[in-house]
């Protein structure tokens, strides 16, 4: 084939009725046309969509593996995570254990009182305010007014502490006390918190 001859064609006198008979050159530089423009309309048409789907699967993959990753650890954890409410469940009845039932409220009142009486206090006030029923437990409040001094206040809230029973100190004010008692002696009003576990009969009410 002669490409020399091809410079020498001028594809408006082309007659593309008769391309059949058309030069060799020329039906090459056709077909080569033909074949850039059908690769180019497959890739238009066909290849950029795959080229998204492709990039949608490797989207999808990726969150695939992360939730893969995540489950498997949880699963390599699940008997450290069963030990773990194991626990939970025994620290939990041990502090139900620490609240007080119906007939320990009336001791634990007297533990409470006799704790200000030996800590030197003066108790001027010892309020008991009923139970106040929660989700699964009651709280019992107690007002309390109390005279001494600051070491004197110190031994009562660690006595408190130490009782076998929960009880939480809140709402503490100090002041001075009366001037007609003399010497620094302050004035202590607070609230002693316990707690009542209830049965489902007594939650239920």
């Amino acid at each position: 084939m002669d490409l020399s001859k091809l410079n020498e064609i001028d594809l408006n006198d082309i007659d593309f009725k008769k391309i059949g008979m058309a030069p060799a050159p020329v039906r090459i530089v056709l077909i080569v046309l033909v074949c850039i423009a059908v690769a180019i309309a497959a890739y238009f048409l066909d290849t950029t969509n795959q080229l998204d789907t492709l990039k949608k699967s490797q989207q999808e993959e990726r969150v695939l593996r992360t939730t893969f990753s995540e489950k498997q650890a949880k699963a390599a954890n699940l008997d450290a995570y069963k030990q773990q409410l194991e626990e939970m469940r025994t620290s939990f009845g041990a502090l139900l254990r620490q609240l007080p039932n119906k007939t320990e409220i009336e001791t634990l009142l007297t533990d409470i009182s006799q704790t200000g009486i030996s800590s030197g206090l003066e108790i001027e006030y010892f309020k008991p305010e009923g139970l106040i029923p929660k989700e699964f437990y009651a709280e019992f409040p107690i007002k309390l007014k109390v005279t001494g001094r600051y070491h004197e206040f110190a031994e009562f809230v660690s006595g408190v502490a130490a009782l076998p029973r929960i009880v939480t100190l809140k709402n503490i004010n100090i002041e001075p006390a009366d001037k007609q008692k003399g010497g620094v002696a302050l004035q202590m009003e607070l609230t002693a918190v316990t707690y009542q576990y209830l049965d489902e009969s007594e939650s239920s009410k």
